[in-house]
Order: structure tokens, then C-alpha cells, then sequence
């Protein structure tokens, strides 16, 4: 049995909410303390909101608004401490409600990062310089005939929104990505269309807020250069966002109508059936931008390109002296497709995908089988590779071919994710170079990436790459030179091989293939008792089955008495060093009949073990069980570890892999770490989707479901 990946089944177990509430309760205190900024603005806050109970009513019914509210009226006035005494309320309770749990959030959160000297003095210069700039501006407007300006020019408002979002911005730059493209995406999105269809004087204050906010951050705390997308991926994400926010947009203001710089928006946005089928062409393209398909790219650039020339007819109409119907919309949706046309045209190389999504060709990808299968065999044999790399070899594999002709990658896809098993079967120091080959060829396909049970060469590669890693399982290695089954430790096995001894059993090391149609018949037939005796079908991917067995390259080894009857089977893939050489064997399947010798197992991998020592293999691999690991605390584990852990748990019952990894321990194993790689834990859920239909490809959505319900039984 070979390291499987665990089928993102949820899982149920009693305790888990508990330890949870219990690590958050035991990290809040410490959280709490270093977070007196922002701690200190929500308490005054409340404190204040509840004193002059604005908290309960309108800040603006009461008749010293005046005399704390900011805008252009307080500088007019030479109120200038309202840009100081604005900060503690909010226009409506609903606002203070919002306020209060946005800014303990995002400020906490950025407290925590930043540090709270630095959190503080960007709060209020952000708070300060926004609202003050924005005044200034909307006065300096206000002169001329622009309504807008002119309207906004007589209003109050109170809040420190623009303080908040200049910190969010400010710690952007300390992010990395994706994330810091996300974040910056989010604000630029939010603070564009508030202010193109919305307009007010705290809109106006959150675009320069968050303006400045970003230019200052890159500036003094940026890890990474540059504001834009770095990857094709980042690109694509970014184009998908846009035309998304753009066609929402559509539908908010059919919702909720506003006045913006370029008009009021009641009726403007039409029908609603008419917005909603704007809205579902839309996401159509829009999700295929996502995946980087080049007919999206093209209707994206038309559908942009009509929407601006309505946006200058309406220009040119206004500038005669005529306010066409549709206006408002047509202008700030222009400039909305402006900013995504930029985006589009400058980065068209991220948008090369066909229709079918496919890794592209050239010294590419391989469908499974034929001559990828040939040539990845012999490549194999040549270079030589870790102890799952024979799985590369089986049906369902695609090959990616080196562009130097020297190694692959093998993969699966499923779910729009490329599946890479084991490390890349290429000379060792050219590992980073496939990595990075293989995630631009997925790219470029629309294809997540993901390196799935790699070693720690592969994993530090990926992580050069700024891949994200965790570990899943761990390999169990037993060195063969010198081995012994001697003292205390051992005595299960020298148990197991006396016993077998005693009642006559016989191990043989075979090629399957070659074995008489008797032999076969029982390998099938303790093969299909196993199966039959699991609520989910057998599992594949790594996870080979008879089939595999029968490989020419494979060695099968049987338990078989004087009767000619099997107790057991095992399959022993090869593991080879560079030049063709077989260093090592790994273990694969492990089946046993119900009513046979119980220690079969035990007898079957010492004798194995025993007879590769007499070959002179260096080593034996029992591989490792799916998320299971040594003795590790709870504190040792990061998020997605615990989560990992926690599927591996809701597991065991149908597979055992825990009490796998329990018994390969009887064998004295010295343990290798094997990694998950992905870019992003944004794409766990879609790795998680693509495991699950590699393992089973086979299994209803039934049995996944029934089986959580029922339990199942035990491997041993």
C-alpha cells in the first residue's frame, strides 16, 4: 500500500471545536496586547457613541453636528478641528455598527503586522491628509459648473474610514503574493466604484486615502517590486475580478441607485432581466479569462471597446449640451472597461488557452499511455528517480517532456488542476528549472499546478519558487545492508517468520506475468475480497493493483503453503539509481486472505526484505500512509497541517492508514518527510477536489456520503 492523498471528505470529529475555541482562547490574550491602537479607537468609540447617544440615532439630527462633522463647510468655516473631532462617529447606528467591527478587524489585523507606532501614525496622517485633500479638491470643483462638485461642497460627514483603509493599504506592501495583489485588488475595485457611482465626500477621501496609502507602503515596507501581477495566473485572476466587479456593478445599481461625479443612477441600469443576462454573459467570459482561454480575451476586448465608444458618444453629447439617457452609467462604466482593456492588452500573453484545456504540445505534454508511457520508461531507467517515481509510469499518467530532452513530469489533470506524482524524474540539479517549466506550461493551459508527494529536494525547489509546502505523509525507509532481526524490537517478525515456518508457508519473490493461471487466480481473488470489504471502491493514483503488478519490471512476492494455496500477496515497485541501476524497492500493494496466517504481512515483507539484501538493494521502501506521521504536538502544526490531520482522522475507519503507519513501525523504519506543493492555499480546495477524483474516480457521491455515516474496516 502506497502513500495516498486523503478525498476532502469533511470530517465529524467529537473534540474538534473544542480544541479549536480552546487554541483561539489561549492566543486572544496575547493577540489582545499588542493591539492598544486599535483597541483604544473602538473603546472611545463606543464610550463616546453611547455618552451623546449617537449610537442609537442619527449623528446628523442632533444640532452640534456642525460643530464636529468635517468637509468643506468646517474649512470654510475655519473649523479646522473637525478633521480631529469627526473620527469617533458615524452618520447612522448602522454605520456604527459596521464601522466599529471593520476597523477592529482589518486595523487589529494590521496592528499586528505593522506594529502599532507605525499602525497609529498611518491611521491618522490617512485619516487627516484623506479627508483634508478631498475637501480641498471638492472646493477647488466646486468652481467650476460641475454639479457634483458643487453639491458635495456643501456636505458634513464624521467616520474614520479613510484612516482604516490607508493602514490596509499601507500593509499591503507587506505582503506577498498573491495575497498583496488580492488585497490591493479589493481596495482599488471598492474604492473606484464607490466613487464612480456613489460620489460622496468619504469615497472622494478613500481614493486618495488608499492612493497614497499604496505609493507610501511599496515605498517604505514593500517585500516584493512593483504593483501589478507577476505571474500569468495573478494576471488572469486580476482580469477575472474586474469584468466581475464590472457587471456587479451593473446590477447594484439597478438595486440601490445613487448619485455619482456623473449623474444620478435611478432607472439608468434598464430591465432587470436585461441586466441579468448582461450579468450571466459576463461571468461566462469572465471565467474563462480566469483560465486563460484566448477567445475570452478577444470578446473581452470587443465587449471593452463597444462600451468606451458608448462612453465617448456620451461625452461628446454632454460637451453639446445634451444628457443622453444612460449617461451616468455609460461614463463610469467607460472608464471601469478602460482600466480592465489596460489590463488585458498589456498582459494578452497570459491568454493563450484553447478551448479544451490541455497542457500545450511541443516537447509538452503526452496523452497517457502509447509513447509518453515508452519513452517516460526509459527516460526513467536513465536518470533514475525517488521511491515513488515508478507510479509515473502507470496508465493514467500525461507527460510533460523536459525542453532539454533530459527528465519529466509525470501528472494527472482532474478538475482543472495538473497533478504531478513524485519528484520530477529529472538530473538532480536541474529540479527548480522543472518545476518552474511545469507550473508555465500548466499556466499556460489554465491548469493549477501541484507537486503531490515529493520529496524535500522538490519541496525546497518549489519553495525557492515561492510554492507554498506541507507535509502529508512520511516515507518509511528500512536500509538493508547489515539488517538484522535481532533484540527485543524485532520480535514480532522473527515471530511471524518462525511461525510461517512451522506451518509450512513459503515466500517467493516473482514476476507476476509469468506466474500459471492457478497463482493468478488467487492474486485476483484475495485482490477483489479487499475491495469488496470497503464501503468506497479501491482507491488509485499512487495506489497501484494487480494490474500494476503484472509490470515485467514489478517483483511480486506470495505466501504459499504446501497446498498451493496464497495467504498473501505483496508488489514491489523498483526504484532506480542513474544509469539503470535498481538501488531500491518499493512496497505497493499488500493484500492478505481473511481466513489465512494472521502474521502473513509481517512474514511476507521480512522475507522480502531479506531477499533484496541478498540482491544487494540498498534499501526497502514500505512507503507511507496517507497523513499519517510520527509523534508530533498540536503546537508543531500550522493551519493547514491541522486540517490535514483532521481529514486523516475522519479516514481512518475506512482505510486504516493510521494503523498502516502503526505497523510499518514494527519494521524499525528511519522516516523522509513527503510534501504537498502548491502556489496558493487558494487553490487547496480544487487540489482537494482533483485528489479526490484521483484516487476515486470511480466513487458516487453516495458512497462518499454513506461511507462517512457507516465507518468502514481495517487494512490488517
Amino acid at each position: 500500500m502506497t502513500t495516498a492523498a486523503v478525498p476532502p471528505i469533511t470530517p465529524g470529529q467529537a473534540g474538534g471545536f473544542e480544541a479549536w475555541a480552546g487554541r483561539l482562547a489561549a492566543a486572544t490574550p496575547n493577540a489582545l496586547r499588542r493591539i492598544p491602537f486599535t483597541i483604544t479607537v473602538v473603546v472611545a468609540t463606543l464610550v463616546v457613541g453611547v455618552a451623546v447617544r449617537t449610537i442609537w440615532e442619527p449623528i446628523w439630527r442632533v444640532g452640534w453636528f456642525p460643530q464636529v462633522a468635517y468637509g468643506v463647510p468646517a474649512l470654510r468655516e475655519g473649523k479646522v478641528w473637525t478633521l480631529f473631532t469627526g473620527w469617533l462617529f458615524a452618520i447612522t447606528p448602522a454605520q456604527y455598527v459596521t464601522g466599529v467591527v471593520l476597523f477592529a478587524v482589518l486595523v487589529g489585523a494590521c496592528e499586528l503586522r505593522l506594529g502599532t507606532r507605525r499602525t497609529m501614525v498611518t491611521a491618522i496622517a490617512g485619516q487627516v491628509g484623506g479627508v483634508l485633500v478631498a475637501s480641498l479638491l471638492v472646493w477647488a470643483l466646486s468652481t467650476t459648473t460641475w454639479v457634483w462638485a458643487r453639491d458635495l461642497a456643501g456636505a458634513r460627514d464624521v467616520g474614520f474610514t479613510t484612516g482604516m483603509l490607508t493602514v490596509v493599504a499601507v500593509t499591503s506592501a507587506t505582503l506577498r503574493s498573491p495575497w498583496r495583489l488580492r488585497v490591493r485588488a479589493l481596495l482599488w475595485f471598492y474604492v473606484t466604484t464607490a466613487f464612480l457611482f456613489e460620489g460622496t465626500l468619504s469615497d472622494v477621501s478613500h481614493a486618495v486615502g488608499v492612493g497614497v496609502g499604496l505609493l507610501v507602503g511599496q515605498w517604505r515596507y514593500g517585500v516584493e517590486p512593483g504593483f501589478g501581477p507577476r505571474t500569468p495566473r495573478e494576471t488572469r485572476m486580476m482580469a477575472f475580478g474586474g469584468l466581475i466587479v464590472i457587471g456587479l456593478t451593473q446590477l447594484i445599481v439597478l438595486l440601490f441607485p445613487g448619485r455619482g461625479p456623473f449623474g444620478a443612477t435611478t432607472g439608468e441600469a434598464g430591465p432587470i432581466a436585461d441586466v441579468l443576462i448582461e450579468l450571466a454573459l459576463i461571468a461566462l467570459v469572465a471565467n474563462a479569462l480566469r483560465n486563460g482561454k484566448r477567445w475570452a480575451w478577444w470578446a473581452a476586448l470587443v465587449l471593452g471597446l463597444l462600451n468606451i465608444a458608448v462612453a465617448v458618444l456620451a461625452l461628446v453629447l454632454i460637451v453639446a449640451g445634451q444628457l443622453p439617457l444612460g449617461a451616468p452609467i455609460s461614463l463610469a462604466g467607460g472608464l471601469l472597461w478602460l482600466g480592465e482593456l489596460t489590463l488585458l492588452v498589456l498582459n494578452r500573453q497570459a491568454f493563450r488557452g484553447r478551448f479544451k484545456r490541455r497542457m500545450p504540445g511541443g516537447v509538452g505534454a503526452l496523452d497517457a499511455g502509447g509513447e509518453g508511457m515508452s519513452r517516460a520508461k526509459a527516460m526513467l531507467e536513465t536518470v533514475g528517480g525517488s521511491t515513488m517515481s515508478w507510479m509515473t509510469t502507470w496508465p493514467a499518467m500525461r507527460y510533460l517532456f523536459t525542453a532539454d530532452g533530459r527528465g519529466y513530469i509525470g501528472y494527472e489533470r482532474h478538475a482543472g488542476v495538473a497533478l504531478a506524482l513524485a519528484d520530477p524524474v529529472v538530473p538532480p540539479p536541474t529540479i527548480a528549472a522543472a518545476v518552474t517549466e511545469f507550473a508555465t506550461m500548466a499556466e499556460r493551459g489554465g491548469l493549477i499546478p501541484a507537486l503531490f508527494s515529493v520529496t524535500d529536494a522538490a519541496a525546497d525547489a518549489a519553495r525557492a519558487a515561492g510554492w507554498r509546502t506541507v507535509q502529508i505523509a512520511e516515507d518509511t525507509l528500512i536500509d538493508l545492508p547489515g539488517l538484522e532481526f535481532k533484540g527485543k524490537a524485532w520480535q514480532d517478525v522473527r515471530s511471524a517468520l518462525n511461525k510461517a515456518r512451522k506451518e509450512s508457508i513459503e515466500f517467493r519473490i516473482v514476476t507476476l506475468a509469468e506466474q500459471p493461471f492457478a497463482i493468478l487466480a488467487q492474486v485476483r481473488a484475495i485482490s477483489q475480497e479487499w475491495v469488496g470489504d470497503k464501503d468506497l471502491p479501491e482507491m488509485g493514483f499512487t495506489l497501484g493493483g494487480v494490474d500494476e503488478a503484472l509490470d515485467p519490471k514489478v517483483r511480486v512476492g506470495i505466501a504459499i503453503d504446501a497446498t498451493g494455496s496464497l495467504h498473501g500477496v505483496t508488489s514491489w515497485l523498483p526504484v532506480y539509481a542513474e544509469g539503470g541501476e535498481v538501488r531500491g524497492w518499493t512496497l505497493d500493494v499488500m493484500r492478505r486472505r481473511s481466513d489465512g496466517f494472521r502474521s502473513v504481512m509481517e512474514f511476507m515483507i521480512a522475507s522480502a526484505c531479506l531477499r533484496f539484501r541478498e540482491q544487494g538493494a540498498e534499501f526497502v521502501s514500505l512507503s507511507g500512509a496517507p497523513l499519517a506521521r510520527g509523534d508530533v504536538s498540536p503546537a508543531e502544526l500550522d493551519r493547514t497541517d491541522r486540517l490535514l490531520d483532521r481529514l486523516g482522522g475522519a479516514l481512518e475507519p475506512f482505510y486504516g492508514f493510521r494503523s498502516l503507519h502503526a505497523f510499518k513501525a514494527k519494521f524499525q523504519p528511519r522516516y523522509e518527510p513527503v510534501h504537498l506543493a502548491f502556489r496558493d492555499e487558494a487553490d487547496l480546495p480544487r487540489i482537494g477536489v482533483a485528489l479526490t477524483r484521483a484516487y476515486l474516480p470511480d466513487a458516487t457521491a453516495w458512497q462518499l456520503i454513506a461511507a462517512t455515516r457507516s465507518g468502514g474496516h481495517e487494512q490488517h
